[in-house]
């Protein structure tokens, strides 16, 4: 008796925010060595399902760097990153298409397995627009969005999740690979949505990387930029928090950094009093 009305009441704590987040748009952002693991995928995916069946409205994006380095390295081809962007020529381009077509494919499967309609968006659909990336070194095939086929999104969205591969086209029929984490701030800051997520391996930004018992719960903008400059956040969390600052700066409520390796980690980030992990507000 007591335990099932334990679950009553962590029910009636997220009564408050279905209500508040109904029909609301809320962009996550998943890749990295926790896509490629199935357990926590299946898991990811079953919460983000449940998320839809609430009423919000979710869009996920994801990456897929894991997949396209260790088949690189099976083609004995070279991975070379500058300022945290994989140089990109040709035959690199066909390989990163190649791997991030088959986990969309694979993400679209899963979610529909939950009994959730999804709608996968590559390359080919012509959701992002994009440009070559400016940057000290050449990145190669690398680009940045300048717009997207909002119609399609909101189209999609009415009736199922888009899921939306970090690849896009420019102007001039040229195909670009994209930072995941930058087609997450794009589409969040345009379309707009309330929050955006961004899952990650670690519990979220910590004033010591080793020691988990330096997470910080909340960071204003401000803060966030202090903590850049002081080096406190660096390597891959960089342009996660870069990512963040930028969709609120465009009006974005608020961002979280979480740790998909826990279990429901976005359940009790958005529908608890406390939360797990780092939230970033104005």
């Amino acid at each position: 008796m007591e335990e099932a009305i334990k679950k009553a009441d962590i029910l009636i704590e997220a009564l408050p925010y279905i209500k508040k987040f109904h029909k609301k748009i809320m962009v996550i952002k998943y890749g990295g060595s926790i896509l490629g693991e199935e357990r926590i995928r299946k898991s990811v995916l079953e919460d983000i399902a449940f998320l839809r069946y609430t009423g919000i409205r979710p869009i996920l994006v994801h990456g897929g760097g894991p997949n396209i380095t260790e088949r690189l390295k099976k083609l004995k081809f070279p991975s070379k990153f500058i300022e945290g962007f994989r140089v990109t020529d040709s035959k690199t381009l066909k390989i990163v298409e190649e791997e991030l077509n088959n986990l969309n494919d694979l993400i679209v499967e899963e979610i529909t397995s939950h009994g959730i309609k999804a709608k996968g968006f590559k390359k080919d659909d012509r959701i992002l627009l994009v440009k070559k990336k400016k940057s000290k070194k050449d990145l190669g095939f690398v680009g940045e969005v300048v717009d997207f086929n909002r119609r399609s999104i909101e189209e999609v969205l009415k009736e199922a999740i888009p899921v939306v591969c970090p690849m896009g086209i420019s102007d001039d029929n040229t195909t670009y690979n994209i930072n995941a984490d930058e087609v997450a701030f794009f589409l969040a800051s345009y379309l707009p949505a309330e929050k955006v997520v961004f899952l990650t391996n670690v519990l979220g930004v910590m004033r010591d990387p080793n020691n988990e018992d330096s997470l910080i719960s909340t960071l204003t903008v401000k803060e966030a930029e202090d903590l850049i400059k002081e080096k406190v956040i660096d390597e891959g969390m960089v342009p996660k928090v870069k990512a963040a600052i930028e969709a609120i700066k465009h009006g974005v409520k608020k961002a979280h950094i979480i740790d998909a390796k826990i279990p429901h980690a976005i359940l009790l980030e958005i529908f608890t009093d406390e939360g797990i992990g780092t939230e970033i507000i104005p």
